[in-house]
């Protein structure tokens, strides 16, 4: 793939452990009522659909050096506009700031900033598909480029729908005790609910976006809502997809915290007591839950945390990396998994090597 370097791998590790409690429990919600759930939800990835066939799917590596895919850089196409704004956290009815188990030393921020960008293929009074993106703004500026340029691709293989990306601050600090933690290392709906009917109505209803787009409208098919994370941000992302696939069913992830970094004393703690570390071990809730209608980008970096330390266990990103991926593929989930070799952490040079091929991947069958 053009300056790409990728072999094909195989390191994948098997899931141990059994399951010690259902799977699909039921969680506290903060009270907002979500509607209900899609009842195909559950029936397999297909749920319906077409299918799209394997093309790109399975396990990749890409290594040094690391050059970023002309697709994310300025080629020179029509440009859409961009949109910035805050929104206030008190005022939030799911993540207030206010929950009495963050910790008081970890500060959280009560204005949350939103980035949004609307490509230039896009139809004003038309449904648009979404990108919602962790950590906002994240990397929006390479795929703003990537919308540029993938959206008029003459090739049909290399060409995107022209969703619209949303950047979403996180609430601050990182890990347990934090309000970021809360919202992203949490295991049940509750971020994407937040996401669903607070967020996106905020992006629809702000005057300047408005102004630009007067019937601006986000599509209500979940095949056309995807979301994108590196570290915890991306738990999130997968987190919002695992449950609620009515609502988003694709998946971009760098790094993926999917470990037992979620905080202690919530409701979902004694449903899932070790986070997204269930996923792929203890519980293994890809393993034991029905299949669901998702697709999923995976990327775990050589030197991610914990790759020092096997013996950590619950903690190794690594290791929970391999272990998702396994049983995504065991499931017969369509995933894509890059290894980005001497890498560490969410490494920019990651998502620059790779991030365009993800997103024609992810967006393959919509419409």
């Amino acid at each position: 793939m053009r300056a790409l370097r990728f072999a094909a791998l195989a390191f994948l590790v098997g899931c141990g452990g059994a399951i010690t409690s259902p799977p699909d429990a039921a969680i506290p919600d903060s009270g907002v009522d979500a509607g209900p759930v899609d009842a195909g939800a559950d029936a397999g990835f297909d749920a319906g659909k077409p299918d799209v066939g394997t093309e790109g799917d399975g396990d990749f590596m890409v290594m040094p050096p690391f050059t970023t895919q002309p697709d994310l850089t300025d080629q020179g196409n029509p440009k859409g506009k961009f949109f910035n704004f805050t929104m206030d956290s008190t005022k939030s009815s799911i993540f207030d700031g206010g929950d009495p188990t963050l910790n008081p030393a970890k500060p959280r921020l009560l204005t949350r900033n939103i980035r949004v960008y609307v490509p230039a293929k896009y139809v004003d009074g038309t449904k648009a598909p979404i990108l919602v993106i962790q950590d906002g703004p994240g990397p929006i500026n390479e795929i703003a480029f990537a919308l540029d340029n993938l959206t008029i691709a003459t090739n049909p293989a290399r060409k995107i729908p022209p969703f619209i990306a949303i950047g979403v601050q996180n609430g601050g600090n990182d890990a347990q005790g934090s309000e970021r933690g809360l919202e992203y290392d949490t295991l049940s709906d509750r971020y994407a609910r937040f996401i669903e009917l607070e967020v996106l109505p905020a992006v629809l209803s702000n005057p300047a976006i408005k102004a630009a787009y007067p019937n601006l409208g986000f599509t209500d098919d979940p095949e056309g809502r995807a979301a994108y994370g590196c570290s915890s941000g991306a738990a999130a992302a997968y987190t919002m997809a695992w449950f609620r696939p009515d609502l988003f069913r694709r998946v971009v992830s760098y790094s993926g915290t999917f470990v037992a970094q979620q905080n202690s004393g919530q409701p979902e703690s004694p449903i899932y007591p070790l986070g997204a570390w269930e996923y792929h071990s203890s519980l293994q809730l890809i393993t034991n839950s029905p299949v669901k209608p998702l697709r999923a980008f995976l990327n775990v970096n050589e030197l991610d945390n914990g790759y020092s330390a096997p013996e950590s266990g619950h903690h190794n990103w690594v290791m929970a990396n391999n272990r998702m991926s396994a049983a995504l593929l065991a499931k017969g989930y369509h995933r894509r998994y890059v290894l980005a070799k001497t890498l560490g952490h969410c490494a920019s040079e990651a998502y620059r090597a790779t991030l365009a091929d993800a997103l024609i991947w992810v967006w393959r069958g919509y419409p």
